[in-house]
Order: C-alpha cells, then structure tokens, then sequence
C-alpha cells in the first residue's frame, strides 16, 4: 500500500470528512469562526464556508491518500486564519513570531495507528515551508488515558509532533502543549 499526501482537493477533502462533515458537522471551521457561528453553522453552514476556502488547485491542507483513497486531512494555513485560535485562554500566542498553524486532522478509522498523521504532519511542515513559513505550531492533546478516543484529538496527539519533530514551547493548560518546529 503506498501514502501519497498532496495539497488538498475539494473532493479528497470531502471524502475524508465523510456525510457529517469530520466532527459533527464542524467541517474544519472552528478555528476559522466565532462559536456563535460555529453553533450557527454544524452541518451545511460549515461545509459551504469550507468549500469557499478552496480554490482551483489549492486548499487551506493536504490530503492522505491509500492506494488513490482519501483517507487523511491536515489544515495547516497561517495562524491569523485562525482567528479563534487568538481568542483562547489556553492556545493563545506564545510570542509575535509569524507562525503557521496545523489547526486540525482527521484520520480514516480504517488507517488509524498506521503513521499517517505523522506523514500528514511531516508533509505540513514541507507545504507551510513552500509558501514562506519559518515556524510550523500544533496543539495536540497530551493525555494520560491510554486509549483516548481519536475523534476527540482532532488536533493532533503529542506523539504525533514529538515524533514529526516538534518540541514544546509552552502549556496553559495540563493537557494542552503548544509545540512548535522550526521550518529554516
């Protein structure tokens, strides 16, 4: 089986989301807007916004895929497309630094526990350093639970960065590290 990652397509992408949109019908926008319009917008809202985001032969990520099927997603875009990502008490800016962001993933049941999040993430780092990034940030969950549940850690494991290169650069919160890699 061969991982091929490219800079996302619509349909890829949607594959990847699959009929709910990723989490409930999130789409990949909560970083992206406030709650209220996030709350305002599960389901068809969401996706339509997402779809905007999309340009012919860009999107804001990269998509996995398995022997031709999608089977992962990374966002990754400038942090300030994130505007939500400002706003939080425990993922607020560690500096002024002009970094880039891996705002979510989101990983096929069928090819989890497999490294693709690590080749998703690994592929990030080349995609934000083609298009001028000096600095690549994360913020994973940093859990004790052994089997935390992975639809819950859509922004990514701990492990996952540790393993893609990334180190710690702050933590607000016990199960929340800021990691960062440097991309020069």
């Amino acid at each position: 089986m061969t991982l091929e990652i490219r800079p996302a397509d619509w349909d890829g992408f949607a594959a990847v989301m699959g009929e709910r949109g990723g989490c409930g019908g999130c789409w990949c926008m909560l970083w992206r807007r406030s709650k209220a319009e996030m709350d305002a917008g599960m389901g068809a809202p969401n996706r339509a916004a997402m779809a905007d985001l999309f340009a012919p032969g860009h999107g804001p990520g990269l998509v996995a895929r398995r022997d031709g099927l999608p089977v992962g997603w990374i966002q990754v875009d400038r942090r300030a497309a994130f505007p939500r990502l400002a706003r939080s008490r425990v993922l607020r800016p560690v500096d002024a630094q002009p970094v880039w962001s891996v705002a979510c993933f989101l990983v096929d049941r069928t090819a989890r526990r497999q490294g693709v999040s690590v080749a998703l993430l690994r592929a990030a780092c080349d995609f934000a350093r083609d298009r001028g990034a000096t600095i690549l940030e994360g913020y994973p969950v940093d859990t004790p639970k052994p089997r935390y549940p992975p639809v819950y850690a859509w922004t990514g494991f701990a492990g996952t960065f540790h393993a893609a290169g990334f180190e710690e650069v702050a933590r607000h919160a016990p199960t929340r590290p800021i990691m960062r890699r440097h991309l020069v």
